[in-house]
């Protein structure tokens, strides 16, 4: 079942033509098969949104859809089937062949690396990106100055070409100024008629506090201006943000430390020492503490969006085994297995599963 045309460009019933047209080329930009090199779906989403734009866009169309609760078929509408395929077509048709007035602009990507210290407390960072943008000589138009674009006398301006054959309309990019819906007789000697040039391009991003590696940072409109006047794109900058050797981010933004504690800690308590982002605090290792066991410092951890407050930080207490033993070492490992009395912690799931338990098995041979 086909969606329902205003959940397709995502906007109210009773959107104005401008909203309509305005969703339509965000979308329209976000979701074309050129972007989306690795997208399988993206083609036929490129091609509903052309659909429901289609309709919402023509006055009559959109009238006829909305009485018919959705149920609306174009094909009962002269051109309507054929203009629907022709814009479809024409837009593939028109990839590396020039572009119209009123596209928009490309997406651009930069990356930008941060320490894991500025990644937690937020930056403030430069871009330079390299990006086609208006020609300074024609301002953007591609004409020579003093000179200006003519409309293309075969499109009339539309960029289209319409041929009936019989039942059927066919569009396709005019031959004649190729889609552009403009002749430029005199180009501009700078830009060469295209009206865009590569220029570098200087940008200071705002990074917010606690972002993670991979995260990416949109700057609206940074992205490459469209040619002829058309809207600009979009900038991605992606944040590569180095290790930190004490924390580590869990999902949702808390972090996580790893905090050794000693045996005697883990039994009979301690308070101990543990790094937050701005400096230290102490906590309280309970008697009998397990290892693994992880507990929590509230608000101690990187800033939330907005400002709305910090997260957490959780500390995951280890065991700490110590590997070489001094003599008086050794002898109080001794003493401290003769105070426990010949406990074993194995005991209780060696019964629950059903095995027959003899702590006097244990003093033999290892089996494997």
């Amino acid at each position: 079942m086909a969606r329902d045309f205003y959940e397709v460009l995502g906007v109210d019933r009773k959107a104005s033509d401008e909203e309509i047209k305005k969703a339509y080329r965000r979308l329209a930009r976000e979701n074309h098969p050129d972007r989306n090199p690795d997208d399988p779906a993206a083609e036929e989403r490129f091609k509903e949104i052309q659909g429901a734009y289609d309709t919402l866009a023509d006055p009559e169309k959109r009238e006829a859809y909305d009485a018919g609760g959705g149920s609306f078929d174009p094909r009962g509408f002269a051109g309507g089937f054929a203009s629907d395929i022709g814009d479809i077509f024409s837009t593939f048709f028109n990839r590396g062949r020039g572009e119209g007035p009123g596209q928009p602009g490309r997406d651009l990507r930069a990356e930008v690396s941060l320490s894991f210290d500025q990644a937690m407390r937020g930056a403030e960072v430069a871009v330079t990106v390299p990006k086609q943008a208006a020609c300074a000589t024609c301002r953007g138009s591609g004409a020579k100055p003093g000179t200006q674009p003519k409309v293309c006398p075969r499109c009339g301006g539309r960029g289209v070409d319409q041929q009936s054959q019989g039942f059927f309309s066919i569009s396709q990019p005019c031959p004649q100024c190729g889609g552009r819906g403009q002749i430029i007789e005199e180009p501009c000697e700078t830009c060469s008629g295209s009206g865009l040039t590569v220029q570098r391009k200087r940008y200071r991003v705002k990074v917010p506090p606690g972002v993670h590696d991979g995260s990416r940072i949109r700057v609206a409109g940074k992205g490459e201006d469209g040619p002829r006047g058309g809207p600009s794109g979009d900038l991605y900058v992606v944040v590569r943000v180095a290790p930190s050797p004490v924390f580590t981010q869990r999902p949702g933004g808390d972090l996580e430390v790893r905090v050794p504690i000693t045996i005697p800690e883990a039994v009979q308590g301690a308070t101990v020492e543990v790094p937050t982002l701005d400096g230290t605090k102490r906590i309280r290792v309970q008697p009998g503490t397990d290892h693994g066991t992880v507990q929590r410092l509230r608000g101690e951890g990187p800033e939330t969006p907005g400002g709305r407050g910090r997260r957490d930080i959780y500390y995951r207490l280890e065991l700490e085994i110590p590997r070489d033993l001094s003599r008086s070492g050794k002898r109080a490992v001794s003493e401290l297995a003769e105070a426990m009395n010949g406990h074993n912690p194995r005991e209780a799931i060696l019964r629950a599963a059903g095995a027959r338990f003899d702590p006097a098995d244990e003093s033999g041979s290892v089996s494997s």
